[in-house]
């Protein structure tokens, strides 16, 4: 029974887009932590800690891509799905890049190959952040797309297969462990 129990476990922790345990938002203060922070002008004159910096092109592009990303929060997760009744997660960025006309391979693993790869204090909203959440097979298998910045933690949305599309911290210890790379593709 013990076994049984084991190995579904490890079934579930191990799965081709992976997951993370749901964080438990209980005050007002702390929902709005977990949301993208976005800098504008208005911004900067109600805070003197935030400074305006006019976007460049790729700026821009990687707004209305992660915009768009966004939008697809909440969606079921679907092995192969591109759409709103179904999302993996190269699905995801595979489609949302597509809005700008960047043509990106299929897979998170293809994928890992395009752009240059970061540092992870060089991430930016648009970059894509690559794990292997399956460490018995030691390949990148999950891909997320950097959509904000929170305080010192890096936000970014991914599909995973028992929560669908979500935005997730990257200081959560799964993510941490399972990082591989960072890579800007704009």
């Amino acid at each position: 029974m013990r076994l049984i129990l084991i190995s579904v476990l490890a079934l579930v922790l191990f799965s081709s887009c992976g997951s993370s345990k749901p964080r438990v938002v209980t005050t007002v203060k702390e929902q709005e932590k977990i949301k993208p922070v976005i800098r504008t002008k208005k911004d900067a004159k109600k805070s003197e800690h935030v400074v305006f910096v006019e976007k460049t092109e790729e700026d821009k592009r990687a707004s209305k891509i992660t915009n768009y990303a966004l939008d697809f929060k909440g969606t079921p997760y679907k092995f192969g799905g591109t759409t709103k009744r179904g999302m993996d997660c190269s699905g995801l960025v595979y489609t949302s890049f597509k809005t700008e006309d960047v043509e990106l391979p299929r897979t998170s693993r293809a994928m890992s190959l395009q752009g240059t790869r970061l540092k992870l204090d060089e991430v930016n909203e648009g970059d894509l952040l690559f794990f292997e959440t399956n460490k018995n097979r030691k390949v990148i298998n999950h891909v997320g797309l950097v959509v904000g910045f929170n305080d010192e933690d890096i936000l970014f949305i991914h599909s995973t297969s028992s929560r669908g599309v979500i935005v997730s911290n990257f200081s959560e210890a799964y993510w941490q462990n399972a990082f591989v790379m960072a890579r800007r593709v704009l």
